[in-house]
């Protein structure tokens, strides 16, 4: 019978193990159970345990006094930004009391390298190297990178992006010689007052806080840097902190089992490699009067290590902490500690005496030496698993580089973008749509100045921004509602938090309040950029049409926030805390996105490198002369990641280009007003290409237009003539036609061509009455002409009953977000928003600024089916990205895919490549094309005169928008074709494609 039991036994032990390794392999967790009954079998060893008996450990430890084995104890605290006096003060104890290691606190990464190589080579055996580096280095060290508090990370769903996280924060660690690292904090936050953990911990569930833990430490001890779970056993129900006193715990033994040790104990089934053992006082656990937990063997051993199986590295907290320092003399806490059955010593306050303490309790037998031991073994096979057996010297060259990788920066990112939580979403306002109905005003409180949020925001509409203090006096906040007046919508988002729950996370209850007030009565969106659980303080969450938490106030979270309410980015965090009944933990409405993200080269997949050649060539061209000034930008993936702006308004240096001026787009119109017309009304059936012109205006029907089909029109081989120079036949050899023009608006001369510039509006007709009459060219094929335009602009006016600017606006500009873009620009911005083309001393004679340059458009009062059209980079490129899109962009359809596939594909190929409206590619590698030759066949765009393009692949998901007024001053300038400056940019973003 004890035969049979002993072959049961080991096969339920095979079983159990087998399913272990699964599930490692799988990198699932276990099974999320209402009880947790883990057994002693189902404990993995920590990632050092194979390595306890190796002869590296067995070698080290038999050369050992008994001094250095007691040394080997000691984590002691070290500062790389302190003086001369405390880097020998820690060699003092290196050399003298042979520490085991060192706990490395504020400083920088390269002298935090240079005395870590230091300390390493006077230290007779291999230092261990520790830090608290719960979000990263930068937690200690300046000028490195930060990542999210543990709260943020709580908030993200996509449990991967914190197995990253630790992967990049283990690579951090390695590169500044690092090997332990005292995280994840495995605190259950359960009381919103703790004033030590809080946003250190992932939050108020015990299993969020275990699948992030755990993926948290997978990633580091995957990649060589030993975990420490914290705070043993549990430092999230506290309202002290142990830093100042000693924290109690009342809860009962089975509260304790059920929510503050479940994450531990789920941990150690994984074999994480560490725990730190708090300073708590739990009566439950042991009710010894000022005993904290971290003296207690009842903890420390009989609850960890034996009911709990953990078999890792059991570290102290700081025994210099008033927890425990408050009650006991140095050396005697820290004797205490290791009798209770902690491996390692941290941040003793005074180690000789330590030292001897112990020395004395291994005489008197009170410390067996086996037990001393086992501790340093522990130690030792965790330095060899550190890669300590090899001695190897830390570089510091270029170590700022190495610590700031584009893919870490991009995690960092992405760490965010999910985190962002959209905690109340009344009728689904977000992402915002319709938003030709919407007049949005920004209200930041506590920020001094414009911020990230606010002009991320000016990226997708017109936000018209505000500010207000965080402590706001009544005639502010009066004047501010005065002004609001006039919106139908304002976000109010509340900046400058901190992290103390005692001062509402630096949010003042007063501005609340006021907005608060406020929202009863309008329409209001709230975003908090502090601690989830500030939203506890609003009286109430539903008076807002949206809420969303954003965490912190840094700039990448302001950045993203915006997106997020414009659907530049999909909204997926959820709360890692509850707010009250009705926003319970894992609140948070979800939606994918819809419009423009604003981000890296990385995160678009383009190598980012190659990069500043397009600076280079921008740059040369203004030197040369091409034009003075430019703006540029590139989209791939629905994501700009190349957004800049180069040189002047004019040659004369005085105004600088930015990202909001405006251009001419001269033919560029073509496309982006008229061809965009034509295709909704396709979608509308209210518009056939394949049918002859005439059939949509009768007053063709006898002319030699008649028969001339509209598919040969917009591919420009419709055998019309080029352009025909209207204006010359209002002019005299040295003045204007009198009848035709005044310099004032009076009569019939109402059509303003320019400044003090009007003409008889009755010529409007005469020049279509001159197309219809133009002959037609006598040879057939490709060649490029306006002249349909107009008479296709008059069919679409006709038809819609409205002029063509007030079409395009109606149907897709204004919802579209694309406000910068229209005809009649000074109409909506001031002179010097707008970029000047030419120096016009043949018709106009002044210098056309905020007036379409194109003489045809201009006689038709700056509204032309082939020119008039204003626009900056970014709107264009919202408008491309619809068309990317298969026309959708924002939740809203504007275009049928299969219409947009039927006018972007070349029609006439090969002998013309143009498609419908749309130029394209050149295929013919013996003719001249408007693109670079990495374009492909699929891909679509069009340029203009006045020195723009942009195109637009498919493929590759591109898009790429040159913008420039080379016609400056005058139109005789082809620098900008010779340089081919336009193309070669355009290579270098195919260059740069991942």
């Amino acid at each position: 019978m004890k035969y049979i039991k002993s072959i049961l036994f080991i096969f339920l032990f095979i079983i159990l193990s087998a399913s272990s390794s699964i599930s490692d392999d799988l990198d699932i967790p276990p099974s999320k159970n209402k009880k947790l009954n883990i057994s002693l079998l189902d404990i993995n060893e920590p990632p050092f345990w194979d390595n306890l008996k190796n002869n590296w450990v067995d070698s080290i430890l038999r050369q050992m006094s008994l001094e250095e084995k007691i040394g080997q104890l000691f984590m002691v605290a070290a500062y790389s930004n302190k003086d001369l006096h405390h880097r020998e003060k820690i060699a003092s104890l290196i050399k003298k009391q042979k520490i085991g290691g060192l706990i490395f606190f504020q400083g920088t990464a390269k002298k935090e390298i240079e005395l870590t190589n230091y300390y390493q080579s006077i230290s007779k055996t291999p230092l261990l190297i520790a830090g608290d580096w719960e979000w990263g280095l930068a937690m200690r060290l300046k000028g490195t990178i930060r990542f999210p508090r543990q709260m943020m990370l709580g908030a993200i769903q996509d449990q991967s992006l914190i197995y990253k996280m630790g992967v990049e924060i283990a690579r951090e660690i390695r590169l500044i010689g690092g090997h332990v690292n005292f995280a994840p904090v495995v605190d259950i936050n359960n009381n919103p007052n703790n004033p030590v953990i809080g946003s250190r911990s992932f939050g108020e569930d015990r299993e969020i806080v275990f699948e992030r833990s755990y993926q948290y430490m997978k990633g580091l001890q995957d990649n060589q840097v030993l975990a420490v779970a914290k705070h043993f056993p549990g430092h999230g129900d506290t309202d002290v902190d142990s830093h100042k006193a000693l924290p109690i715990i009342k809860h009962s033994r089975e509260r304790l089992d059920s929510i503050e040790l479940y994450p531990f104990r789920r941990l150690f089934s994984y074999g994480i490699g560490g725990v730190m053992v708090a300073h708590l006082f739990v009566p439950a656990l042991d009710s010894t009067p000022h005993t904290a937990t971290t003296l207690s063997h009842k903890v420390s051993t009989d609850l960890l290590k034996k009911e709990l199986g953990f078999k890792g590295l059991a570290f102290t907290d700081a025994l210099n902490m008033k927890g425990v320092s408050n009650y006991f003399a140095p050396g005697e806490a820290d004797l205490k500690a290791l009798l209770a059955g902690n491996d390692v010593l941290l941040f003793p306050k005074d180690v000789p005496t330590a030292i001897q303490k112990i020395k004395d309790a291994i005489k008197t037998k009170k410390l067996p030496i086996q037990d001393l031991e086992e501790h340093v073994r522990k130690i030792l096979a965790t330095k060899y698993w550190s890669g300590l057996a090899k001695q190897n010297i830390i570089k510091t060259k270029d170590i700022q580089k190495k610590l700031h990788t584009k893919s870490a920066l991009l995690l960092k990112q992405k760490l965010i973008e999910n985190a962002l939580t959209v905690v109340r979403n009344q009728d689904n306002i977000l992402p915002l749509t319709k938003l030709k109905d919407k007049k949005i005003a920004s209200v930041s409180i506590g920020s001094f100045q414009t911020n990230s949020f606010q002009k991320t925001l000016q990226l997708y509409d017109n936000v018209d921004l505000f500010r207000l203090k965080k402590y706001p006096t009544t005639e502010e906040w009066n004047l501010l509602q005065k002004k609001l007046k006039k919106y139908n919508l304002v976000i109010f988002s509340f900046h400058k938090s901190n992290r103390s729950p005692k001062k509402n996370y630096g949010i003042s209850l007063q501005s609340m309040k006021l907005v608060s007030n406020y929202a009863k009565n309008h329409s209001v969106i709230i975003n908090v950029f502090a601690n989830p659980y500030t939203l506890r303080k609003f009286s109430s969450l539903n008076i807002f049409k949206a809420v969303i938490v954003s965490y912190n106030d840094w700039k990448l979270s302001q950045k993203f926030s915006a997106q997020l309410i414009f659907g530049g980015i999909a909204a997926k965090g959820k709360l890692p805390i509850s707010i009250n009944n009705k926003y319970p933990i894992r609140t948070g409405h979800t939606y994918p996105a819809t419009r423009l993200k604003y981000s890296s080269a990385l995160d678009a997949q383009i190598n980012d490198s190659l990069l500043y050649k397009i600076d280079s060539i921008a740059i040369n061209s203004i030197r040369e002369g091409a034009f003075p000034g430019c703006q540029i930008l590139a989209a791939r993936n629905g994501k700009v990641f190349y957004h800049k702006s180069f040189g002047y308004f004019t040659y004369n240096r005085k105004q600088k280009v930015n990202n909001n001026n405006i251009y001419d787009l001269a033919s560029i119109t073509k496309v982006l007003a008229t061809t965009l017309s034509l295709m909704k009304l396709d979608d509308e059936n209210l518009f056939d290409y394949e049918k002859k012109l005439s059939e949509y205006l009768p007053y063709l029907k006898g002319s030699n237009k008649e028969n001339l089909k509209i598919k040969d029109i917009l591919t420009h081989q419709a055998q019309l003539r080029p352009w025909i120079p209207f204006y010359l036949h209002t002019i005299k050899p040295d003045s204007l036609k009198a009848k035709i023009y005044k310099s004032t608006a009076q009569g019939k001369w109402t059509v303003k061509i320019a400044k003090n510039f009007y003409m008889d509006s009755s010529y409007k007709d005469t020049i279509i009455q001159e197309i219809i009459r133009s002959p037609l060219r006598k040879k057939k094929g490709y060649k490029y002409s306006d002249l349909g335009y107009y008479l296709l602009q008059d069919f679409i006016q006709k038809t819609k009953q409205q002029s063509l600017d007030k079409i395009v606006q109606n149907d897709y500009y204004q919802n579209l977000g694309a406000n910068y873009t229209g005809y009649l620009p000074l109409n909506h911005f001031k002179l010097n928003e707008i970029i000047p083309t030419e120096n016009d001393d043949y018709y106009r004679n002044q210098l056309v600024q905020g007036y379409v340059h194109d003489m045809g458009a201009a006689m038709l009062g700056g509204v032309g089916g082939h020119a008039g059209l204003f626009s900056n980079s970014n709107d264009m490129a919202k408008i491309l990205q619809m068309l990317l899109n298969n026309g959708n962009y924002g939740a809203k359809h504007y275009i049928d895919s299969a219409t947009i596939a039927r006018y972007t594909k070349c029609v006439y190929c090969p002998d013309n490549r143009r498609g419908i409206g749309f130029d394209k590619a050149e295929m013919n590698t013996n003719k001249l094309g408007p693109t670079c030759k990495s374009a492909s066949a699929n891909s679509f765009g069009h340029t203009g005169f006045t020195g723009t393009m942009f195109w637009v692949d498919p493929d590759s998901k591109l898009i790429y928008i040159f913008l420039s007024n080379r016609i400056n001053p005058t139109a005789t300038n082809k620098k900008l074709i010779k340089l081919s400056t336009r193309t070669k940019i355009q290579e270098i973003l195919y260059q740069s494609l991942l």
